[in-house]
């Protein structure tokens, strides 16, 4: 069984036992949240497909840490202009895993 949520403004598949790396959520480490914008859920052949999402359908995780991906380095070069601007960026995401998904 898997499921196609959306959190973020990003869609990622998921299912039972699966971690990954979300854009942050306002939730303490080792607290469980509802992800109710459940887009497709598919048990074997029987697959539900939201309009835009699945009625009744959630995702329950658990929040596993919060932390800050690799830096990213912008650049901004004229030639001649005797301009150069650096900058770097980090983003902050929020590592969850999925305990449960139900159909609704």
């Amino acid at each position: 069984m898997y499921a196609v949520i959306q959190t973020g403004g990003k869609q990622y598949r998921v299912s039972e036992g699966t971690t990954l790396r979300v854009e942050k959520i306002a939730a303490d480490e080792g607290a469980s949240i509802e992800i109710d914008k459940v887009l497709m859920v598919a048990d074997g052949d029987d697959i539900k497909v939201g309009a835009p999402y699945v009625e009744g359908g959630k995702v329950t995780a658990t929040v596993k840490a919060h932390g800050k991906g690799k830096k990213v380095r912008i650049i901004k070069f004229k030639r001649r202009k005797h301009h150069l601007k650096r900058q770097g960026h980090r983003q902050a995401y929020t590592e969850i895993e999925v305990t449960g998904i139900s159909a609704g």
